[in-house]
């Protein structure tokens, strides 16, 4: 098993590796790849030395299973090439998660729809991760009708730069910007670019992914994505109207039993999610589960997770576990 990570000296590709190492993916070879800059440099993997490769060389070793996170640009570019020669390409950017011939997958709640002809495979993106995660259960008991969505989230989903504006600034540093304003002691209101409606990039995302991984468009989403000064971890108020009533004790029982979701949810004792306890960790948190008191059959939550691990890199890794499980390399 040759699985090859594109971006591996990337803020999300370091973190693959990191997860790689965790799990027990039965890799026989594995193929670090990075920009030609990079190439011919080492890296460490299970206390083995590694040297980083091209995307022209990684290509021309055939592996198994590529995991791309260099972005979009270059898994449109790539990506058809390593699938040319019969590599798995599960990409982490939004180049192919709208693509109609492509599948937009968390294992959790839609693995089912991989087969062996599936060589792109999309990684949704992470704030949309975890909003599936806890409503895709919850839709199938009570059936959306519409979800409204605020995020805030960390500087860590821009990239390196923005953790460094963060850094620079909290240690009184001039320094590069990421953002056009300074994000600490502040909540930036603009997620990615905007578009002619108004909305950015990445509360459009939140619109019409979740309606493609859960099959299902009947019901409507609106978002409203916001920067805030945190490191790692993003956190959404999410206020979702079902078609039919619900108990908030079986509300938390299903979620409870969701594998992936960890409910923290005990208001005596101050217990609700957070960036800074979801670090580093894989679960998505749920919590402040209460009735929506202004309007009838609806529902609000606080949805935290860390966008690095199950955000990005665990779940890219979490569906080549679903392949190899299901013989589908």
């Amino acid at each position: 098993m040759k699985i090859a990570v594109v971006g591996a000296t990337g803020m999300v590709g370091t973190v693959m590796l990191r997860v790689l190492e965790e799990r027990n993916l039965p890799i026989t070879e594995l193929i670090p790849v990075a920009s030609e800059k990079s190439a011919g440099k080492k890296l460490t993997f299970k206390g083995k030395e590694y040297t980083i490769v091209t995307l022209e060389e990684a290509v021309a070793l055939k592996p198994h299973i590529a995991l791309f996170s260099a972005g979009g640009e270059t898994s449109l570019q790539w990506a058809p090439k390593f699938a040319a020669v019969g590599t798995k390409v599960i990409d982490n950017s939004s180049a192919w998660r709208m693509d109609v011939d492509k599948k937009l997958v968390v294992p959790e709640i839609n693995g089912d729809v991989l087969t062996k002809d599936d060589y792109i495979i999309a990684n949704p993106n992470c704030s949309t991760i975890q909003l599936v995660m806890a409503l895709a259960p919850l839709h199938q008991k009570y059936q959306m009708k519409r979800v409204v969505i605020s995020t805030y989230q960390s500087v860590s989903g821009t990239g390196v730069k923005a953790v460094q504006q963060l850094a620079n600034e909290e240690a009184g540093i001039d320094g590069e910007m990421a953002y056009h304003y300074k994000i600490g002691r502040n909540a930036i209101p603009q997620c990615d670019v905007f578009l002619e409606n108004g909305y950015t990039k990445e509360e459009m995302k939140l619109v019409k992914e979740p309606k493609k991984i859960l099959r299902d468009d009947s019901f409507s989403v609106t978002a409203t994505a916001v920067r805030i000064p945190t490191a790692g971890g993003h956190s959404e108020a999410v206020n979702v109207q079902f078609t039919h009533d619900f108990d908030l004790d079986e509300v938390r029982q299903i979620l409870s039993e969701t594998p992936g979701i960890v409910v923290q949810d005990d208001l005596a004792n101050h217990i609700y999610p957070m960036p800074i306890t979801a670090n580093d960790k894989d679960e998505v948190f749920v919590g402040r589960i209460r009735r929506d008191e202004s309007q009838e059959n609806t529902l609000n939550l606080w949805i935290v997770a860390d966008n690095l691990r199950k955000g990005a890199a665990t779940n890219t890794i979490q569906i080549a576990e679903y392949l190899i499980a299901h013989n589908l390399v």
